[in-house]
């Protein structure tokens, strides 16, 4: 069968200086922080051309250490999509602060920037935009509208690892961007990673603060602080992957523009051609009969899944944000109807012609986008 993301074959490919790299951090004795933990986010931190990389030990507390370091607290609302995996808007909470949805733009399906001015108030602290799917979200827009208002940007870059735009990379546009490396990531680790990228130093001192218990200097704990520290094992695991990134990306790019060129006229896409704004984590068509066309698949050992099923905002969990079916009629359409197609860089032709193949025999229906 024909695997949704495979892993294992990444692995093959470099295995044999990640398990070098590992071994000498295992005889090392340090596993927290230190040496590999450094040398790790001054790379990332280049590729980013960011001036400061603070490594976490999860995409979810880069957003939130990210949030606190920007001083957003409670009274503070935060300007966020529905469209996104649900941390961005639990972190939002963990500040204490209160998340304000807007809708996502039809075409993108990234942050539009025409709801952003309608749901600013006296109490907005900060805009969150997030790069769904790897695709930069408007940025140049978002960024203009946070500097007329004085508000914060904080990136949600966790599935937009190396995107480029006008020669800025993702998690550098706005004040601070936020990235994961869960292992399914563009740039994943073998367990749980995160960082932040910036260029202000002062947010990137508060971040490495906030985030090792709220300590400057061994024992002198000068903020109430967190448990978010990176592991020197993942650091030295991220940092033997991370060369190899761009060329990772290209491979993604290639299979995108493959579905993007190959698929039937008849079913719904993303805006291409895919270009360097565009990281590719997830390739997501739109279906009528979701449920229908995802089990015909399978049934031919087609695998498929779906990025995200419920918009945050009719998640249960989120029901106290007090927003209900038809709020946001554009991410609700995509919720609805979005199936996710096999993409990394190893997939070969083979088996990405018999992906086309598959799919363009069972999901040829025609959907309007705010359906």
């Amino acid at each position: 069968m024909i695997p949704f993301l495979d892993l294992r074959s990444q692995y093959r490919s470099i295995a044999e200086d990640v398990e070098a790299a590992v071994l000498q951090t295992m005889r090392s004795g340090n596993y927290i922080l230190g040496e590999p933990v450094d040398r790790f986010e001054e790379n990332f931190a280049a590729f980013c051309g960011a001036r400061h990389c603070v490594a976490v030990n999860s995409g979810t507390s880069a957003l939130h250490m990210a949030l606190l370091a920007a001083g957003v607290g409670p009274g503070d609302e935060v300007i966020t999509v529905p469209s996104t995996f649900v941390a961005t808007v639990a972190a939002i909470l963990y500040a204490g602060a209160t998340p304000v949805l807007v809708d996502i733009d039809p075409v993108t399906w990234t942050m539009d920037p025409a709801g952003i001015a309608a749901a600013i108030t006296p109490k907005t602290k900060a805009i969150l935009p997030v790069h769904l799917h790897g695709r930069l979200a408007d940025m140049e827009a978002i960024c203009a509208i946070a500097r007329q208002n004085d508000l914060i940007v904080i990136e949600d870059a966790a599935q937009a690892h190396g995107a480029t735009r006008d020669g800025y990379r993702a998690g550098t546009f706005g004040d601070i961007g936020c990235f994961s490396f869960y292992p399914g990531k563009n740039l994943g680790a073998y367990g749980e990673g995160g960082a932040i990228v910036t260029g202000s130093s002062a947010l990137a001192d508060s971040v490495r603060c906030l985030s090792d218990w709220g300590q400057k200097g061994k024992g002198n704990h000068v903020l109430e602080g967190f448990n978010a520290r990176m592991d020197t094992v993942q650091a030295a695991i991220l940092d033997v992957k991370l060369p190899h990134l761009e060329d990772w990306t290209t491979g993604r790019r290639r299979v995108a523009n493959r579905y993007h060129e190959e698929l039937s006229p008849e079913i719904e896409r993303p805006a291409g051609p895919i270009g360097d704004d565009h990281a590719c984590h997830v390739y997501a068509i739109r279906v009528a009969d979701r449920d229908t066309v995802r089990a015909q698949l399978a049934a031919v050992n087609i695998p498929t899944a779906i990025h995200y099923p419920v918009p945050v905002h009719l998640q249960p969990a989120y029901a106290r944000l007090g927003y209900a079916r038809g709020d946001f009629p554009v991410a609700e359409a995509l919720a609805d109807t979005t199936l996710s197609l096999p993409i990394y860089p190893e997939l070969n032709d083979s088996d990405l012609r018999q992906i086309l193949t598959s799919v363009n025999r069972y999901a040829g229906e025609t959907i309007p986008v705010e359906a």
